[in-house]
């Protein structure tokens, strides 16, 4: 198996390829983004360990790119930063899995080996309804030809109501599955998202596809 170690630190770059080379895998190296995002158009591996703060473009955006381009070999971030907003912002650009530095070898050497068995994820499927589609992958929507221009929460709610067309979906549901655990409930914020999500996807199209179900909450309906 080969993999691609990404590490601009020469001591750790060293240690992690000499290790993983024990394991018996084949490694090579970049130290900058822009060489991993070379490497991994050149090259097909199966797995790649991946420094967060390595010369631009940095890990969270060669991440990003690979998953955009289509490239879904399994990736395993490393950072020194520990916050939760790190973690989540390497997942959501594509990581399969997150190790914080620093971290005992033996750790790694098994979440390696724990990803490469997996082998290169599917592309998530594009969603469509009617002529609206949405990408997990590029997180692209458009309504037929032109791109719709979401944030990450618009994003997430419309996801949701695509996930399940002509099902009326009650507030509660948005919220357990778009807004996280520490949401209390206590405002009214998927009545706003749903007003903003309307204003990008169905009224500058002349369309009313977001449609309110009394008593029950919100359903994507395309014959409208």
């Amino acid at each position: 198996m080969r993999l691609l170690v990404v590490e601009d630190d020469p001591g750790m770059a060293d240690l992690l390829a000499r290790s993983l080379q024990r394991e018996g895998y084949a490694v090579d190296s970049a130290t900058t983004g822009e060489d991993a995002l070379w490497s991994a158009s050149e090259n097909e591996y199966d797995g790649v360990v991946l420094d967060a703060m390595i010369p631009p473009p940095d890990g969270f955006e060669v991440c990003r790119r690979l998953r955009a381009e289509g490239r879904w070999v399994p990736v395993l971030m490393l950072t020194a930063r520990d916050a939760v907003q790190d973690r989540v912002r390497g997942l959501d650009a594509g990581a399969d899995d997150y190790l914080v530095k620093p971290f005992a070898l033996a750790e790694l050497l098994a979440r390696v080996r724990s990803l490469t068995r997996r082998g290169p994820l599917e592309r998530p499927t594009v969603l469509q309804v009617g002529d609206l589609t949405l990408d997990p992958a590029s997180r692209a929507v458009q309504r037929g030809r032109v791109e719709v221009d979401l944030s990450p929460k618009e994003f997430a709610l419309l996801h949701e109501l695509m996930r399940r067309p002509g099902e009326a979906l009650s507030r509660t549901h948005l919220i357990d599955h778009v807004w996280d655990f520490a949401y209390d409930g206590g405002s009214n914020v998927v009545e706003v998202y749903i007003r903003y999500l309307r204003q990008k996807v169905d009224r500058p199209f002349g369309r009313e596809t977001i449609r309110t179900v009394r008593g029950a909450g919100y359903r994507l309906d395309p014959e409208h």
